[in-house]
């Protein structure tokens, strides 16, 4: 995928460049307790010029006929490359650590450890908090690629007193961002 990293994005977060934009797509949720089903999916990885990248993720409930239902997830955050690895966490050639928060509409706060780098990103959760009336999660990783320019994500989450399995996954196109223009449109 060739892109090109926006003028005023912060040095800090070039690492993470190839995600900046609109990424849209479906996916499918699936876990112990609650009913399968295909979701609509839009993402953001938006800038300001700070030393982070802000991040926003709507998934909507698919009907039988692929009509739009109901919101299932509103999530947003902020995801920054972090100066260094914890003590103990060796990185990979050409990884950088990451660290990311998250706080879903639901009432869960998510902080996530882990690495980008090569295309692809890993996190795990450090810790992860829920209100009173929020759903109990103990834990979660997600996995984030490039895949021939798409991002395909996967999402385990331990909860509701079931151990870390598949969650949710998802393949999104990019509809908006800095992608570099083809030939043809660079020369109009």
């Amino acid at each position: 995928m060739t892109f090109v990293i926006p003028s005023d994005l912060a040095p800090e977060v070039y690492p993470l460049a190839w995600v900046v934009g609109v990424w849209e797509g479906h996916g499918v949720l699936d876990y112990p307790g609650i009913e399968a089903a295909n979701f609509r999916q839009r993402v953001v990885f938006d800038h300001d010029g700070g030393p982070y990248l802000s991040y926003t993720s709507t998934l909507t409930l698919m009907g039988e006929d692929g009509e739009v239902g109901q919101v299932w997830s509103a999530e947003s955050g902020f995801w920054r490359v972090a100066p260094h690895a914890p003590e103990g966490v060796e990185l990979k050639d050409f990884q950088h650590p990451l660290e990311v928060v998250l706080a879903d509409a639901s009432g869960v706060l998510t902080c996530y450890f882990g690495a980008v780098g090569n295309g692809r990103i890993d996190l795990a959760t450090r810790f992860a908090a829920s209100t009173e009336t929020g759903p109990e999660v103990r834990g979660a990783t997600r996995m984030y690629g490039n895949v021939q320019g798409e991002l395909m994500w996967t999402w385990d989450l331990a909860a509701f007193g079931h151990k870390l399995q598949s969650y949710a996954s998802a393949r999104l196109s990019r509809v908006e961002g800095p992608e570099v223009p083809d030939a043809e449109s660079a020369e109009s």
